[in-house]
């Protein structure tokens, strides 16, 4: 088993001092559902070159938290765009999974599964691994592929991050196996990175022309910035037709009558900004994720749970966890975007100032530069708290710490699917959607997760 001594981690910690602190390595757990595949006793050649198979489960998930918490630490100081950051979660997620899926033999590739995603390197059989370098490996590598433009001190962070836990991995098998592992991360890091170079992203669209008329979304009070990504539907997703699964019905029939089903939805959005309780202004700004966006908030909420699972989510679970959550987010704000910008509808910060005449009025944080309908936070914290809910329990409370840092109280849940409906609540609350939309963000969210539990097979 991977362990790390108190040493090592002061060595850790000396040479990364504003990064992190590893965690102890706890003991292992054996995984039932493996019990069948079970290789932990095959042995090598007699002369030990090759070394002992050992599988992914045997491990802890420190190189995964440790590389979460650098992510969550990166959004703070430098000006990510939240898009690229759910993008490099997602296949970083995936790069992660395939990596060490060679010693989880209940498990699959998702090559052939995923939205024309290649079939990828592969391991030299019978030979050994050590995953946790794979692992690291992996992820050091598509930081530096999806974040080039970072702060050049966070690009030497990046690197003596990745060296710091090499140290240690180099203790704890010999040099060829580490070589080897090493070298397997890099061969997986670059065939999914250039798979994500086709998806779209990368394509250069010309100047986005609004549409004009009455109901249609026009820029915003008080910044009044262009639309924000209008092309992101467009990309790839990375599960074929999870976009059709996830579509949305029309929103409500923009009316200006005040008899109307669409003047009563401003109403209230106008109505409970002049009667906002203290609470409810805390709730607003802590679901404002600035900074790091809505899809860093439910990475530091997967963070916490799996500092707080321990032993009970090793690295097998934590990568699997993983995946699920990157490839239902991405999937989610590609479909949110596309609906978005197939129904361009009015926010409610124009249609208050223009219909209802309350001129001067603007929401309680600044409303985003993209269409109303519908909500994003909705769109994405659902799926995300139904694959939490799934892997760890539908009544798993927790109290969130996700901006102590910032100063802002933490927030109790007593389940995941609470922390997603207190997130969609928050933006009504803000003055930034109608209920319906955020209603409607939760069904595309949870379409989207139904879509991949369905589809998408983790396990042979």
């Amino acid at each position: 088993m991977s362990s790390i001594t108190k040493p090592q981690v002061k060595t850790v910690i000396k040479m990364l001092p504003v990064l992190f602190i590893l965690l102890g390595m706890l003991s292992c757990k054996k995984d039932i559902v493996e019990k069948d595949f079970d290789q932990q006793d095959i042995s090598a050649k007699a002369n030990n070159v090759q070394g002992h198979l050992k599988q992914t489960k045997t491990y802890t998930s420190d190189v995964v938290k440790t590389w979460i918490a650098f992510d969550l630490r990166l959004l703070r100081t430098n000006p990510i765009n939240n898009f690229v950051m759910m993008q490099h979660w997602a296949y970083s997620s995936i790069a992660l999974y395939e990596a060490v899926l060679p010693g989880m033999p209940a498990y699959q590739t998702l090559s052939g599964q995923l939205n024309q995603m290649p079939a990828m390197p592969a391991t030299l059989p019978g030979h050994a691994y050590h995953w946790p370098t794979a692992a690291n490996t992996v992820l050091a590598a598509m930081k530096r592929y999806f974040y080039p433009a970072i702060a050049n001190v966070d690009k030497v962070s990046t690197d003596s991050l990745e060296t710091a836990l090499n140290e240690i991995y180099k203790n704890e098998v010999n040099a060829e196996i580490f070589k080897r592992s090493v070298d397997f991360g890099k061969a997986i890091a670059q065939a999914v990175y250039d798979w994500a170079k086709t998806d779209g992203s990368f394509t250069i669209h010309p100047p986005y022309i609004l549409p004009v008329g009455p109901g249609q979304w026009e820029k915003t009070f008080p910044a009044f910035a262009n639309p924000q990504n209008p092309y992101w539907s467009t990309n790839r997703p990375l599960m074929a037709g999870s976009v059709a699964a996830a579509h949305i019905p029309p929103p409500l029939a923009y009316s200006t009558d005040p008899s109307s089903e669409f003047y009563a939805s401003a109403k209230e959005v106008y109505d409970i900004s002049q009667t906002l309780t203290g609470e409810q202004k805390a709730q607003v700004i802590s679901w404002r994720d600035v900074p790091g966006g809505g899809h860093a908030h439910w990475l530091d909420i997967f963070l916490q749970v799996l500092n707080r699972e321990g032993n009970e989510a090793m690295l097998d679970k934590a990568v699997v966890v993983n995946a699920k959550l990157g490839i239902s987010q991405s999937d989610a704000r590609i479909s949110c975007w596309k609906a978005k910008y197939d129904y361009n509808l009015i926010r409610p910060v124009s249609y208050i100032r223009s219909v209802l005449g309350h001129t001067t009025w603007n929401s309680f944080i600044t409303t985003p530069n993209h269409p109303e309908y519908p909500s994003a936070h909705s769109s994405f914290s659902i799926p995300a708290a139904i694959v939490l809910t799934k892997e760890f329990g539908d009544n798993y409370s927790f109290t969130d710490h996700t901006y102590d840092f910032l100063g802002l109280p933490a927030r109790y849940y007593y389940s995941f699917m609470h922390a997603a409906e207190d997130a969609g609540d928050s933006r009504v609350f803000a003055g930034l959607h109608y209920r319906f939309s955020i209603d409607a963000g939760s069904k595309l969210g949870t379409a989207v997760e139904k879509y991949m539990s369905e589809k998408i097979r983790f396990k042979k």
